[in-house]
């Protein structure tokens, strides 16, 4: 029996179990490219990826509970601890118990943690250059993934 190329290559665009056909393996690997591109712009600044998303929170609002920064960044007490140990050890933020709740802790930029924001403009402006794409197309991708996520979140998954 032979195969003609396009009904191989109607098998390969029905085919639900070929990898080129996985959104999550799409995801994943974009997912992948993006970290490894942030990687030496962030070495640069003494920083790792997941250190820079906290800090990207505590830029936008800083003294915040270590609660408000899992939520934010979907991420339980249990991964964020250690990352907010080494921030607080580099000298860019500092951990406090809260006087009206002891049980939860807050989380405050140092002045030199408030500075580093200033060097960290220039990481994202980097990798943007490296997308090729302009404002409009990275608002509308992000609003399309934050569909996508949010409709995981239904799902019961997280």
């Amino acid at each position: 029996m032979s195969y003609s190329v396009d009904t191989v290559e109607t098998e390969q665009v029905t085919d639900p179990l070929l990898l080129d056909n996985q959104l999550c393996y799409a995801l994943y690997a974009a997912a992948h490219r993006m970290t490894k591109s942030y990687r030496p712009l962030l070495e640069r600044l003494g920083l790792t990826y997941p250190q820079y998303l906290v800090l990207l929170v505590l830029w936008e609002q800083d003294g915040v509970t270590v609660s408000e920064i899992g939520r934010r960044l979907r991420l339980d007490s249990g991964t964020l601890t250690p990352v907010l140990k080494r921030l607080e050890s580099a000298g860019f933020l500092v951990r406090t118990r809260r006087q009206s709740d002891e049980r939860e802790v807050e989380i405050a930029l140092t002045p030199q943690g408030a500075a580093l924001r200033a060097d960290a403009v220039t990481v994202r402006e980097s990798v943007m250059c490296q997308l090729e794409l302009s404002e409009p197309e990275i608002q509308a991708l992000r609003k399309d993934l934050g569909i996508l996520i949010e409709r995981l979140n239904g799902s019961g998954t997280d």
